[in-house]
């Protein structure tokens, strides 16, 4: 019940996301249904990772039984990130969380180096 997406591009077809969580520099948009924003610029990672960890806590928990949605603007090096904590915190070991996103996300997710470590060293 969760997905990426960028939002520079079109809404996907099907149901909408309940809860959304927008990875973004700036604030976003507002959208008709309930969002969080996280502040984390473009190619680097969450300015505060204490919040980042319970904004992922929250939403992998909301996941269990809400449409859930992660949101950047090109929907690869952050959500991607995202996606792999999220992985991390359903039981996906953190040196495999990466893999495990391209195969089934992107396979371009996960852009940088340091969003890579980030990852492996995120303890679910």
């Amino acid at each position: 019940m969760v997905r990426g997406r960028g939002l520079r591009r079109p809404l996907p077809p099907g149901p909408s996301p309940s809860y959304a969580v927008h990875l973004l520099g700036r604030r976003p948009p507002g959208v008709p249904w309930e969002s969080r924003w996280l502040r984390w610029p473009d190619f680097w990672l969450p300015s505060s990772r204490d919040e980042a960890r319970k904004v992922f806590a929250d939403a992998w928990e909301r996941a269990a039984g809400e449409r859930v949605e992660f949101a950047c603007g090109g929907g690869r090096g952050r959500t991607g990130t995202a996606l792999a904590c999220l992985a991390v915190l359903d039981g996906v070991p953190a040196e495999r969380a990466v893999e495990f996103v391209r195969r089934n996300y992107d396979a371009q997710a996960v852009e940088t180096p340091w969003q890579r470590r980030y990852v492996r060293h995120f303890a679910g």
